[in-house]
């Protein structure tokens, strides 16, 4: 691993439970590969676990069980793969245009040993799934108003939108009003999650499309 890779924080046993050891090694060889592999940043791998891996898997607990649930823009598998380690018992649907970034994405899933991840090259307003999802994430693509056109269309009647956010989220939402209304976006908040457990905690928009 980078020598400049964050140590992991206490908190992260506790976040991953029985699973702290899949979460170590995806966060060990993203650490190690994911700067030249174009996945990460330069200014990353310090703060790798805090910023990143449980920023992501704060968001764990609101997916519903046995859900299906799509992540839009997945990258370097956050938050589709962290999400993914954490909850074996939903199936994830990791969207990706790149084709590095996919690579990247089965090449994980694969070593890891997670047989509840489907990998799509595809952009989000091109993908065609054979029935849709129960729940939509993303992080760090678009403001929320450009995120609705991706996300809504992909769930189904009465699912929901978890979508990852900083702390603008409320101004995001208010900047939205136009989606919301033709996209039929209901039950709109934000959730903070981690607080008092992280030192950077997690917004979430969480929303219903009907």
């Amino acid at each position: 691993m980078h020598s400049d890779v964050e140590s992991e924080p206490a908190s992260a046993s506790s976040i991953f439970g029985a699973r702290i050891e899949l979460a170590r090694a995806f966060t060990e060889v993203l650490g190690r590969e994911g700067e030249e592999r174009g996945l990460i940043g330069p200014l990353e791998p310090p703060r790798l676990w805090t910023r990143h891996v449980l920023n992501c898997a704060l968001v764990a607990p609101l997916l519903k069980a046995d859900a299906t649930v799509g992540d839009v823009g997945s990258g370097a598998g956050l938050p589709g793969l962290v999400l993914a380690i954490a909850r074996p018992d939903v199936r994830f649907v990791l969207i990706e245009p790149m084709e590095r970034r996919v690579a990247w994405l089965r090449e994980q899933s694969d070593s890891l040993g997670l047989t509840n991840v489907e990998v799509m090259r595809a952009r989000a307003e091109e993908v065609r799934l054979p029935s849709p999802l129960d729940q939509v994430t993303a992080r760090a693509v678009s403001a929320f108003r450009k995120l609705i056109p991706l996300t809504a269309p992909l769930v189904r009647d009465g699912g929901e939108l978890v979508l990852m956010k900083g702390a603008n989220a409320d101004a995001e939402i208010a900047a939205a009003t136009k989606e919301i209304r033709r996209f039929h976006i209901h039950d709109i908040r934000v959730d903070v999650l981690g607080a008092g457990v992280v030192d950077e905690v997690t917004r979430v928009i969480r929303a219903t499309v009907r």
